[in-house]
């Protein structure tokens, strides 16, 4: 997942397709993970495979085939054909899939309230998965220097840990001048795999046999209880699929499936055979299973080889973290996640927004794994089990929403649920690590969780009590006609959560202070649950009395809710009546929250935890890019 802007191209006569430019950028982001994952896939499968450090031909075989078809099933038919048809308004991405199933209508419908849970523990995965994903791909490729040069062991995690320090410091600055390489390095990357492979393919063309499904199913059948390790080490190779369905928005489909089709499964499945047809060579040797995509090279391109697999491990990292800013956004706007700063970089491909507090939390996470578990092959348990629940997740709710859309009950079923069995069957393989790391990204998920339902439980308590404490609009209306106050000359835009009665912002104002602006705008921003919302959507004016109207603006989830360009946008189109926007006095409420207890929904220590999360969260003239000079805040303190 990233946060990488769609690429636009028109179809021109004597030029490349439009796709093309599309299908090289997406190369980078879409698939820096999954193209990485022959760096340490098959080696931790082949070592589950041989307790006692030799591979039998019959397990390599299995282990490759079982990679193969897992990239056909997994990746190239659920993902690149199937569930990407599940979009929003073109959109893609855990939390485009979790709008679909309309959070806001979640309390009316058990079970929509059931799958809006478990969409937002899908989402938290994607942290566990930022998380695990830089310091396992970084750390693979760092690890080829101790092939040639075992004394360099000792440097493998502290020049890690550099490298990855400097990839979170410099996301401050955007990363522009990394994304417009990101596609072309990593079409060298699989140029580089493909060829590595074919010279494996050569050496033992009988793993070939590979192609057909039949040595998989021989081999797990027979293995015994090996075969669930096995298993779950394999499912490497699928790791990254996620990243099909959250940057479809930003590419498209076509251009993705393109890219795969075309580039990324051919050169990914010459590699898998190649390193396959190494083991069965050399099953004895201890380099070749330590490490099977290295031990394809010739000696004289080892450090080249390195240098580039650290360059790819760079842009799959950078791709991750990306996504995690543009989740973040996401959730803010769905009201999952209370507002955060998030600053807007100068970067056009890569990295157009940068969310400091989501930075330095990965950061503190990404380290804490790569000097935690020290190796690739510890990492390998703790990455495998988020992605292959947050797998379970997205197939049940496309479920969901394919039912919402009405298509046919029996094929919904029938796909489906074969598509769940095998989501299972690998979540149950990787759940076979949870002691041995797969707990570190599962606790990052169940923090995050719980973290989000406190706050979008105390946010509806907080609704409950505005509610209670506002005045209503034809009440303010008739004491204003009963006691005018004093009228001042300007435009006065009030700023408030929602769209009934009257913000408390203005009825202290009016009750403190007896004046009354000649012109005032109740001014509510709501979240839609379609990605984008168009001009002609934008703004909804209802006039309430002279000189007083109420405008709701409407802003997609994957938008920037910017409150002045908005009520331009109504002033264009004839909805507003003019102003001088760098004139007019925003009014904001400046809440303080104290917990009591009394309320039912949240215990009093977790409503603590939302009072904390409420006073650190962003103001709200700062996030609806209102100019500082113009604001007037108002305190008002609310017991929960």
């Amino acid at each position: 997942m990233s946060a990488s802007a769609k690429v636009h191209a028109a179809p021109h006569e004597g030029r490349a397709p439009w796709w093309a430019p599309a299908a090289l950028a997406c190369m980078g982001v879409v698939f820096g993970d999954i193209g990485t994952s022959p760096l340490y896939t098959l080696n931790v499968a082949a070592k589950s495979a041989s307790p006692d450090g030799q591979i039998s031909p019959q397990a390599v075989l299995g282990i490759v085939s079982l990679i193969f078809w897992s990239l056909i099933v997994v990746i190239s038919i659920k993902y690149a054909i199937l569930i990407m048809r599940a979009d929003n308004h073109g959109e893609g991405g855990i939390l485009a899939l979790l709008a679909l199933v309309s959070p806001r209508r979640a309390k009316r419908n058990k079970w929509r309230a059931v799958m809006v849970v478990i969409g937002l523990v899908g989402a938290t995965l994607l942290y566990g998965d930022g998380t695990i994903t830089p310091a396992i791909s970084v750390l693979s490729a760092i690890e080829g220097l101790k092939i040639y040069a075992p004394q360099m062991s000792r440097a493998v995690v502290p020049l890690t840990a550099a490298i990855l320090v400097v990839l979170f410091v410099i996301q401050r600055n955007g990363t522009s001048f990394i994304g417009g390489i990101f596609g072309p390095v990593m079409l060298i990357w699989f140029i580089v795999a493909g060829v590595l492979g074919v010279a494996g393919i050569v050496r033992e063309p009988a793993v070939l046999a590979a192609l057909s499904p039949l040595p998989a199913v021989t081999y797990f059948w027979t293995a015994g209880p090996i075969a669930l390790v096995v298993i779950g080490g394999a499912f490497l190779a699928v790791t990254g699929g996620e990243a099909f369905y959250a940057d479809m928005g930003h590419f498209g489909p076509i251009p993705i499936r393109i890219a795969w089709f075309g580039v990324a499964l051919p050169a990914l499945t010459l590699n898998y055979f190649g390193q396959g047809g190494l083991l069965l060579a050399e099953p004895n040797s201890p380099a070749v299973i330590d490490s099977p995509f290295y031990a394809l090279a010739p000696e004289w391109s080892h450090y080249p080889l390195v240098a580039l697999a650290t360059v790819a491990t760079v842009i799959a990292s950078q791709s991750i973290i990306s996504g995690a800013y543009s989740m973040t956004q996401q959730a803010i706007n769905l009201g999952f996640l209370p507002r955060m700063n998030v600053v807007h970089t100068e970067g056009r491909e890569i990295g157009q927004i940068y969310v400091p507090f989501v930075n330095w939390a990965l950061a503190a996470g990404t380290l804490t794994a790569v000097i935690g578990f020290g190796s690739s092959d510890a990492l390998a348990g703790a990455f495998g089990i988020a992605v292959s629940l947050l797998m379970v997740i997205t197939t049940l709710l496309a479920t969901f929403v394919a039912l919402h859309w009405k298509h046919n009950p029996l094929i919904v079923y029938s796909v489906n649920g074969s598509l769940l069995a095998l989501d299972l069957l690998f979540f149950a393989s990787t759940s076979t690590k949870l002691f041995d790391g797969g707990w570190f990204p599962l606790l990052i998920a169940f923090i995050i969780s719980f973290l989000m339902l406190t706050w979008r439980k105390g946010e509806e308590l907080m609704d409950a009590v505005r509610l209670e404490i506002r005045q209503p609009s034809k009440e303010f209306i008739d004491e204003l006609r009963r006691d005018p106050p004093r009228r001042i000359p300007g435009v006065a835009i009030v700023l408030g959560r929602m769209a009934k009665g009257v913000p408390l912002a203005l009825s202290h104002n009016v009750q403190c202070n007896h004046v009354l602006h000649d012109r005032v705008l109740l001014v509510a921003v709501a979240t839609t649950e379609a990605p984008r919302v168009s001009d002609e959507e934008r703004v909804v004016v209802m006039p309430l009395s002279e000189g007083l109207a109420r405008v709701e603006l409407r802003f997609g989830f994957m938008e920037e809710p910017n409150v002045p360009e908005a009520l331009a946008v109504g002033m264009e189109r004839g909805q507003i009546e003019a102003i001088d926007l760098k004139k007019v006095i925003y009014y904001t409420g400046h809440e303080t929250i104290i917990p009591s207890g009394r309320r039912l929904g949240l215990p009093r220590w977790r409503e603590a935890i939302f009072a904390f999360m409420h006073h650190n969260a962003q103001r709200p003239g700062a996030y609806f890019k209102i100019p500082g000079a113009q604001i007037m805040e108002i305190g008002v303190e609310f017991e929960i």
